[in-house]
């Protein structure tokens, strides 16, 4: 190469190579906040996924092995940097993630440190190539691929290290927040206080409550799915008004003690407990300590308090409440529970059903689906009555209410097919009824697509394989998606498939393959079930 077109090719070789590096840390980024900026939780996903030895990793550390042996051609290193930046620019780019990056104000701080460090090693291999390089007459820029090639193979490492180094600030400014929020409720002594919380389904009851409430009280609740400490802090300072009168916090947990620090912030009087299930056991090894983390909620609430409890589950309806009043309710299990639900029946409208219980007996009709959704429903209605919501009210809003996305929704496309929608999370007892659901559609095939469930640590293959099972026995056809719990689906269904008479089975690689499939196999009439759609983690 002459030594001008050396230079440009160079230049944009480094050009290409640090965008594609600062496009790469924001992944990186956005892992490290899906798992809430904690560390140790970021290097177990890291090592379950296997993302920091994923091959777009391999080929930049090869790429800058090269450009540091002598006897390979500085040519080769320099167009392989090229091609792979533009391969891996224009991949990122084209990327959909399920719960993309927030650049919150602690984002921006990680990514801001992560920079910096990233410009330091740069500057540096700049400085030693112009000085030592025996490819000197690229005047370092050979050295910027180089280093940034290598920063690409190990972006994961410089957010964990840019995250270590904040820790001491981000107490600093996480204690601001929570002393600011704590005066803020403090200042508002007659505000009513309702704490959710649940292995699933807690979500579903936050937005099914605020909706009840909110036909009689001045409510507001926790959006989306901040229901970690800080998140509880950022809702308190950015949304709760003086004037409100409810405020329903969802409470969400990973390990044990997160919910108890929710609750002494916000110190809630009635509290609602939804499933006590197989999900996060990854983090909390056992059924046990799922348990007696979800009853913190219990635990912490005043003498004078409400605990409302989903017996369908067995870890709660074993674990006894003492400290204060506790309604049980529950669909299935219904011996020793106070409130229940009778007359289910679904149909192209939703379902209708009445609750039961206490001296009440409210028939009602909603456009939700699923026996989960009248469970949560139960929840919510037993809160809206203690606190004196006319039935009235209570019966409109439940008829009037939004179904949560992804969560059992229901449309239907110009095409005449049926989409129920349960994309969001997947776990044991909510994928079962998913598929129940699905099963009672009788207008033309019933097809489920799904990857399966995580968050299961040792159960996970079992589990999947006893969700094949379900699938073989209930509905038509069946698309396995990815190849993360393929082999424990298809192994259930494989077990039950030559009793399901005319019961179909598909394997694909991705989501746009089950798309292509779909449009070949689906036709008017037919029902189809998106059941979980695995988080960037897994795709």
């Amino acid at each position: 190469m002459s030594f001008n077109f050396l230079n440009i090719i160079v230049s944009l070789a480094a050009l290409l190579s640090i965008v594609a590096l600062i496009i790469d840390m924001k992944r990186s980024l956005m892992m490290l906040q899906q798992n809430s900026y904690r560390n140790e939780r970021y290097f177990r996903w890291l090592n379950e996924s296997g993302d920091s030895t994923s091959y777009s990793r391999i080929i930049a550390i090869l790429i800058a092995m090269s450009g540091m042996i002598h006897f390979i051609p500085l040519d080769y290193t320099i167009i392989a940097a090229i091609l792979f930046s533009i391969y891996l620019i224009f991949k990122q780019s084209r990327q959909k993630y399920k719960k993309p990056l927030v650049f919150t104000k602690r984002a921006i701080r990680i990514y801001s440190v992560a920079i910096v460090i990233a410009l330091a090693v740069l500057a540096g291999s700049y400085v030693y190539e112009s000085s030592n390089w025996f490819w000197a007459k690229s005047r370092g820029l050979f050295g910027v691929t180089v280093a940034a090639q290598a920063l690409i193979a190990a972006s994961f490492v410089v957010i964990a290290i840019a995250n270590f180094i904040l820790i001491p600030v981000e107490k600093i400014i996480n204690r601001r927040y929570y002393n600011d929020a704590k005066k803020r409720l403090e200042a508002m002594p007659d505000l009513k206080i309702i704490g959710v919380t649940g292995s699933y389904g807690k979500t579903s009851t936050k937005h099914y409550l605020h909706r009840i409430l909110s036909e009689h009280f001045d409510t507001m609740m926790t959006p989306g799915s901040f229901n970690t400490t800080m998140g509880v802090v950022r809702t308190v300072r950015e949304h709760l008004q003086p004037y409100n009168e409810v405020f329903v916090v969802e409470m969400g947990a990973k390990q044990k003690g997160d919910i108890e620090e929710i609750c002494r912030l916000v110190k809630p009087q009635m509290g609602i407990v939804t499933a006590v299930g197989e999900q996060h056991l990854e983090t909390f090894h056992s059924i046990e300590n799922v348990q007696a983390t979800k009853f913190e909620l219990v635990d912490s609430l005043p003498a004078d308090g409400l605990a409302v409890v989903n017996n369908d589950f067995p870890f709660i309806a074993n674990r006894k409440v003492d400290n204060v009043e506790c309604v049980r309710y529950a669909v299935n299990a219904i011996e020793n529970v106070d409130f229940t639900a009778t007359n289910i029946q679904y149909d192209a409208t939703g379902t209708q059903f009445a609750i039961v219980g206490k001296g009440v007996e409210l028939s009602l009709h909603t456009r939700l689906l699923g026996e989960c959704n009248v469970s949560n429903l139960i929840a919510a209605v037993i809160v809206a009555i203690r606190l004196g919501v006319p039935e009235d009210k209570i019966r409109y809003a439940v008829e009037h209410i939004e179904q949560v996305e992804h969560r059992l929704n229901m449309k239907r496309t110009p095409a005449g097919i049926t989409i129920i929608d349960d994309a969001y999370n997947s776990n044991p007892h909510g994928s079962k009824m998913a598929v129940d659901v699905l099963s009672s559609m009788t207008s033309g095939k019933r097809i489920i697509i799904t990857p399966g469930m995580i968050e299961l640590g040792i159960q996970q293959y079992d589990r999947n394989r006893d969700l094949g099972e379900h699938i073989a026995k209930k509905v038509d056809v069946a698309i396995v998606v990815g190849q993360y719990n393929r082999d424990a689906i298809m192994e259930g269904i494989e077990s039950v498939k030559k009793q399901a008479e005319g019961f179909e089975s598909h394997t694909v690689d991705s989501f746009a393959e089950a798309q292509v499939l779909l449009a070949k196999i689906a036709k008017a009439g037919d029902t189809v079930l998106y059941e979980n759609d695995l988080p960037d983690t897994f795709k």
